[in-house]
């Protein structure tokens, strides 16, 4: 074995996994081990940012140890807040507080599920910030020092702050706001040497943004990126780490002033989750699988297909379904009728709410 292409979610962030695998001679397709770590503890990103004078949320300076350091400085920077895990992901470990009644056991559930999720129950404190737009810039870099972004996406639609529905480009992005956005993102990248793809996340309210994560990994969503650039991500990833030149002609990326979308692609994740039943996740047998089709559809399936069996250990998500046309409502015309050409029996899906979302 010569290399590993770790993808999304299991390894794809596990520094110790990573250094194995040099040890071992292979090569890991991802960042440098020193990024997994910095970016695997979201303290350390967000000191990481403030280096590059990247602008993040007002929250603690590292994690918060005891419940009686949290109240103080709830005291102080006032509510809401969000505690956050300070590893992983997923949306575990997190607790909205919006008064002090809530804080103690907020923050004590927080803890433990970190623990549980994660084997480390560290977490910090930020404000909450109401309804923001969740967006996210793709990045990708090479050993030789090139850097470029590949525009951003817009994650917003999430439930239990899990991403269900992402849409590239954003629709409600000035262009002036998209470009102070995405020029931030290559600043932080570029101050420390990132290689191969990532993604800089970060919250919008208004015309302010802040910083909030680096995925140091290839996303789910990097469909609908590819989608609008025609630049595969994937492909990237594996001729970077052989040592090509984003620029070279084995990548032959365009310069960056070159790169540019055109129209809009939504993806839909759907997951074996029922939504009748509070969106508990559903296992079983697949008994009968048909798949939409058509231009402008993509479906990444790799679980999805008549036989297939759904067991409770891993992930929900059992298909991508992403759509591309030249206008946003095009797009979405073209994802409610994949939706419904979608025929999987034998478990639940949550197809029928990501018609609803997508229809509102």
């Amino acid at each position: 074995m010569d290399a590993i292409h770790p993808g999304y979610g299991f390894l794809s962030e596990n520094e110790q996994f990573a250094r194995r695998c040099a040890e071992e001679g292979i090569k890991f397709i991802g960042p440098h081990l020193e990024h997994l770590d910095m970016f695997g503890d979201k303290v350390k990103a967000r000191t990481t940012a403030i280096k590059a004078d990247l602008p993040v949320i007002p929250g603690t300076d590292g994690p918060i140890k005891s419940y009686e350091l949290a109240k103080e400085f709830a005291e102080e920077a006032g509510f809401p807040l969000m505690i956050k895990a300070t590893s992983g992901g997923g949306g575990k470990g997190m607790r909205i507080v919006r008064e002090e009644s809530e804080l103690e056991d907020a923050f004590h559930r927080a803890k433990s599920e970190a623990e549980k999720s994660f084997g480390n129950s560290e977490v910090y404190i930020e404000r909450y910030i109401d309804n923001p737009k969740h967006i996210e810039v793709q990045v990708i870099g090479d050993e030789h020092g090139n850097i470029v972004h590949l525009f951003e996406r817009d994650c917003s639609v999430q439930r239990r702050h899990q991403k269900v529905v992402e849409v590239a480009p954003s629709v409600g992005l000035s262009s002036t706001l998209r470009q102070r956005i995405c020029d931030a993102a290559i600043q932080l990248m570029e101050n420390i040497k990132y290689v191969n793809a990532g993604t800089v996340e970060f919250l919008v309210s208004g015309d302010e943004f802040f910083f909030i994560e680096v995925n140091p990994r290839v996303q789910v969503e990097h469909t609908i990126t590819e989608m609008v650039t025609g630049i595969d991500i994937v492909k990237t990833q594996i001729l970077v780490a052989a040592g090509a030149d984003l620029f070279g002609e084995e990548i032959n990326m365009p310069q960056q002033k070159d790169i540019t979308t055109l129209g809009y692609a939504i993806q839909c994740r759907i997951t074996t989750e029922d939504p009748l039943n509070d969106f508990m996740p559903d296992t079983g047998t697949i008994i009968a699988y048909r798949s939409s089709g058509g231009f402008g559809v993509r479906l990444d399936a790799g679980d999805g297909f008549q036989g297939a069996e759904i067991s409770p250990y891993y992930d929900s998500l059992l298909v991508k379904l992403s759509t591309h046309a030249i206008s946003f409502k095009q797009a979405e015309e073209k994802m409610v009728r994949s939706l419904r050409e979608m025929r999987i029996r034998g478990v639940k899906t949550n197809i029928p709410f990501l018609i609803n979302v997508m229809k509102k």
